[in-house]
């Protein structure tokens, strides 16, 4: 039994080791501001906090990398999450998106939050401060629904 115990965890530590050689690519685009959300949008600078704090490393080129990004299989996992964040709303790429699309996108982040979909729950055990509370909440629907308004009155 202890023969097997031990084979198992050489087993094991050869398995881990040989994950860390497969890396995927922790990248952070180069952002053009003048395509940034900021750049297009009238964000109050109370939004502009909650956006970078709770949404920026998932949903922009601007991703903290930290220490356990680097290590296998969680770096797989991670850079999934956020290569899948940033092709579902891509804050640093904004205005790439239509006005229709755009209108979309400010809708889904109200909904999102409200919902308690995003920050997803798996983010924020490691990242607490980007837990919002319902004041952020509020402040980002408050926005989005401000700037959906605009939106609609510069297409008419």
């Amino acid at each position: 039994m202890l023969k097997l115990l031990k084979w198992t965890a050489i087993v094991l530590v050869v398995m881990f080791v040989g994950m860390q050689l497969k890396r995927p690519a922790l990248t952070n685009p180069p952002v053009d501001q003048s395509q940034t959300i900021e750049a297009h949008t009238q964000i109050t600078p109370q939004v502009k906090e909650i956006l970078d704090r709770s949404c920026g490393d998932c949903h922009s080129n601007k991703t903290e990398w930290p220490w356990y990004t680097n290590v296998a299989p969680i770096s797989w996992w991670i850079a999934g999450h956020i290569s899948e964040g940033r092709r579902n709303l891509n804050l640093s790429e904004w205005a790439k998106l239509d006005q229709n699309r755009q209108d979309r996108k400010l809708r889904q982040i109200c909904d999102q939050v409200e919902d308690g979909a995003m920050p997803l729950p798996s983010y924020l055990p490691m990242h607490a401060r980007a837990k919002l509370s319902e004041q952020d909440k509020k402040a980002l629907c408050d926005w989005t629904a401000a700037e959906r308004e605009r939106l609609s009155a510069t297409a008419r």
